[in-house]
């Protein structure tokens, strides 16, 4: 080793070629293997939607659906999504409506600052699609992973009765036309 040449120096890595679903789209990127799915989401596809909380997975504001599945997008590698489908909230209402849950976000006024709402939407979503919840007591748990510093958490609970249809206003929650 000459003096001046760095230990351990290696030529970065390649990008790898990534081809998933996003918000309904086909989707072809390349990314190097550190980039996390919420870095590629906000910085490379310009989905700025999903917000960058704590990028510990500890507040929930970065959870988004892959195969219809909540996971928080900050521990999420997207080399890891090769070949899945990824749901942000873009990719949620319709072109002329909202998603149910959407809507009873709004109806049932389940957001203050809005800063967690992305998030709390999509594991809402993803929390009844998965059948672990079966009322108020599940939802609060099954919920727990995603914080709002607001303190909306009572109309979040509506919110979620509300689009599960057994809240008030149910028949307004209809699926989203495509």
């Amino acid at each position: 080793m000459k003096p001046g040449d760095a230990p351990f120096a290696h030529p970065p890595p390649a990008a790898h070629r990534l081809d998933l679903t996003v918000n309904g789209r086909p989707t072809t990127v390349h990314v190097e293997p550190w980039v996390t799915l919420l870095d590629l989401l906000r910085d490379r596809l310009h989905l700025t939607g999903t917000k960058k909380g704590c990028d510990h997975g500890q507040c929930g504001a970065c959870t988004v659906l892959v195969d219809g599945i909540r996971i928080n997008a900050c521990l999420a590698l997207a080399v890891m999504q090769a070949g899945r489908t990824v749901t942000t909230i873009e990719g949620l209402a319709g072109k002329e409506t909202l998603h149910p849950m959407q809507q009873a976000f709004v109806d049932c006024d389940a957001l203050q600052c809005g800063y967690c709402t992305p998030g709390q939407i999509c594991s809402a979503i993803g929390m009844l699609s998965e059948g672990h919840s079966h009322g108020s007591d599940d939802d609060r748990e099954q919920m727990s992973g995603n914080l709002c510093r607001c303190g909306a958490y009572a109309n979040i609970l509506e919110a979620i009765e509300q689009a599960r249809g057994s809240g008030p206003a149910a028949a307004r929650a209809a699926p989203p036309a495509s």
